[in-house]
């Protein structure tokens, strides 16, 4: 038990550690030189632009919690508001540094490699993208541990570690559609004004849809993907302590090799195993950080293949280690072990369905014929590699199950916080591709040297894969994850009807079941929708903008005078904010609706054709998405030959792009986090619908 009092330190110690070593890395890219005067002025307005948008974004989310810190103060009491407000702030918090970070970052990496030195402009766009990495990680656990610290032993410990998830769900929920809503509209919106009706370069300075391009890639791919990870982790770890609360004390006791050690101390250690590990993950990935800068002359592509892959290694080897001092049996380090290597082979498998190899290939070749073929490939790439990726993670939640025997929920639960155990490396490689983007729009924006952009692109290129690499990965962890909160819903529903209640039947027989399935399943649609068509229309707007601006500002077709990007911004800033809201009143009040109208029951049919059909349709969005955008690239690196940059083919592949754009940066993400906040959200009403 000693020891168990003080490994729980782990996490916030390795959070104190983590948000230490994102300061000096951002005081270190503040130290950094910006470049000329021109580089400065563009990395201002792409900077500028994404702090206006987040402000503006916050202040929308700023009155939703107000809102819901009433409902919570009203039904749950006040101290649940107040955790709900944590969760929440920690969220916006580490979006903000991150953002900060990115946007300082990518000038001075397209500084470095205008020096020639694709090693330091490497190690710039990393440092960039760890400063956010890090403060995710790192603010989840340290808010986890107040929540645990403050509550350990109450009986309340259980709802306030709930109405945190949901403060962290429903911003990432805000967030990552707002962004990625922004960030579509303005890349669809400058891509078709630029490539299609001006036959301008990608980045072409005389573009005013530039700038708001660049802004999009730190609030969708930074702020919202920052905070995506951060409720992933919150939630994984949330809902294996809420299965170590809830479970029967005769199924928590086989936890420990110590049959003595049975009761309360089995209790605590299953509470709190999942915090630890998760802080033990934290000090490997800060490790992982600074081993990857190391390797900065090494080709960028395996660097950051090595940073993923490597730390989710070394934390199976650390878990081993421990769990014999805390009488708890190697089990868990088999599901720990199954949720670490799935997710590191996710991102492999991801790897392989959207970067240069044949799946990306074949949809190249597929433009030749037009964009018709190019689009149906493309889709088939996607759901091919659904049911490869699907089949990983129902493998390893088989393994954790089989593995941890009667607690096999409690295993599928140590799977995902395995699988999320290297979170802040993952988000570190993840906002790194961002930071490099940028940097390449800076350095074409600016007229420098092509030699600069060819470091900046083949930093892009890498950038690129790691970023559907990380979707992979988020959608992954997501799937789990909600595995896992779906049977802590259940356990909660049974443990507030107490030991006389009525069991709650999850039988196909039930109709209030299959109908919440039903109901269930088709809210992802609603999502994508929603999502796809609010992109569809701010990119409309964008391209008219653009139009009105070439064809009445006097000299910007002859590079002579100076676009207008303010306006640009404005449009996509708006579309996000309005068109955002939606989706987030289905996540957060479908399951309310749901439950108070149709019952416990329906809400778990509800929940479980949400997350069948959910991961299903954001693992094929990503992935198609990602395709489509790699197969355009890969045409202008030459890959058909015959068929070069502005060739049929390649116009064709620029249309299966568009379309790609917001299935894997807007609904795609949107869709993955919709299941996890509609679980969330209904594991904090559990004690109250118990008995409808």
């Amino acid at each position: 038990m000693e020891l168990l009092e003080q490994l729980i330190l782990a996490p916030v110690a390795a959070g104190v550690v983590g948000l230490i070593v994102a300061a000096l890395f951002y005081v270190r890219i503040k130290g950094l030189e910006e470049g000329n005067e021109t580089m400065q002025r563009i990395a201002g307005y792409i900077r500028e632009g994404a702090m206006a948008f987040l402000v503006a974004e916050y202040k929308v989310l700023g009155g939703y919690a107000i809102l819901v810190f009433g409902a919570l103060a009203a039904t749950l009491g006040v101290m649940s508001g107040v955790w709900f407000l944590a969760g929440a702030f920690l969220s916006l918090l580490a979006g903000f540094i991150g953002m900060k970070a990115a946007t300082l970052a990518n000038v001075r990496t397209a500084h470095a490699a205008s020096s020639g030195s694709k090693a330091d402009a490497l190690v710039t766009a990393l440092d960039g993208g760890a400063v956010m990495g890090l403060c995710v990680a790192a603010l989840s656990l340290i808010g986890l541990y107040g929540v645990y610290v403050t509550y350990q032993g109450s009986a309340e410990l259980g709802t306030m570690l709930h109405s945190f998830a949901v403060g962290a769900s429903s911003i990432a929920l805000f967030a990552r559609i707002g962004g990625g809503i922004y960030t579509k509209a303005a890349d669809v919106g400058a891509d078709i004004a630029g490539k299609v009706l001006e036959n301008i370069p990608e980045d072409d300075p005389r573009n005013p849809g530039v700038v708001a391009d660049n802004v999009g890639d730190n609030v969708g791919d930074v702020a919202g993907m920052g905070a995506d990870i951060y409720e992933s982790l919150v939630a994984a770890i949330v809902a294996t302590m809420a299965i170590g609360l809830t479970a029967e004390a005769d199924v928590i006791n086989q936890l420990m090799t110590d049959s003595s050690l049975s009761g309360e101390i089995a209790r605590s250690t299953a509470v709190a195993l999942p915090l630890i590990l998760a802080g033990l993950g934290l000090v490997v990935s800060i490790a992982g950080i600074f081993v990857t800068r190391m390797m900065k002359n090494s080709a960028p592509a395996s660097v950051l293949r090595m940073a993923m892959v490597l730390p989710p290694l070394i934390m199976v080897g650390v878990t081993a280690a421990i769990l014999p001092m805390l009488h708890v049996g190697q089990s868990v380090t088999v599901a720990l072990a199954g949720g670490a290597i799935g997710g590191a082979l996710i991102g492999l498998l991801t790897e392989y369905y959207t970067g240069h190899y044949k799946p990306v290939k074949l949809v190249a070749e597929a433009a030749i014929t037009g964009a018709g073929t190019n689009v149906i490939r493309g889709m088939a790439v996607g759901m091919e590699s659904v049911f490869v990726c699907l089949l990983l993670i129902a493998g390893v939640g088989l393994l954790a199950d089989s593995a941890m025997g009667d607690l096999g929920m409690y295993g599928i639960g140590l799977a995902a916080v395995g699988m999320l155990s290297g979170t802040a490396i993952v988000m570190t490689v993840d906002a790194y591709g961002p930071v490099a983007d940028n940097a390449g729009g800076i350095a074409e924006m600016s007229g420098l040297d092509p030699a600069v952009r060819e470091i900046t692109d083949e930093l892009d290129a890498v950038g690129n894969t790691t970023a559907a690499i990380g979707k992979g990965f988020a959608i992954g962890s997501a799937t789990l994850t909600v595995v896992a909160l779906f049977s802590a819903y259940a356990l909660e529903v049974q443990h507030a009807r107490g030991e006389g209640g009525k069991v709650l039947e999850l039988s196909l027989t039930e109709p209030k079941i299959l109908i919440g399935l039903l109901i269930g399943a088709v809210l992802p649609f609603i999502v994508g929708a929603s999502t796809m068509t609010a992109v569809g229309k701010a990119a409309g707007a964008i391209v008219k903008e653009i139009g009105r601006q070439f064809d009445t500002i006097p000299g910007l077709r002859e590079g002579k005078a100076d676009p207008q990007p303010a306006a640009i911004v404005s449009i996509a800033t708006t579309a996000a904010l309005t068109q955002m809201i939606l989706p987030g009143v289905v996540a957060v009040a479908g399951p309310v609706i749901i439950g108070y109208t149709m019952g416990a029951a329906a809400l778990a049919g509800a929940l479980a054709g949400a997350l069948a059909v959910g991961a299903s349709l954001s693992l094929f969005m990503a992935n198609a998405g990602g395709a489509w955008d790699n197969a355009k690239k890969y045409i202008e690196k030459g890959g058909l030959p015959g068929h070069p940059k502005k060739s049929d083919a390649h116009k064709a592949a620029v249309t299966g792009d568009t379309v790609g754009d917001p299935f894997k940066d807007t609904s795609g993400p949107g869709v993955s986090i919709l299941i996890k906040v509609m679980s969330v959200v209904s594991l904090l009403i559990a004690p109250l619908i118990a008995n409808v």
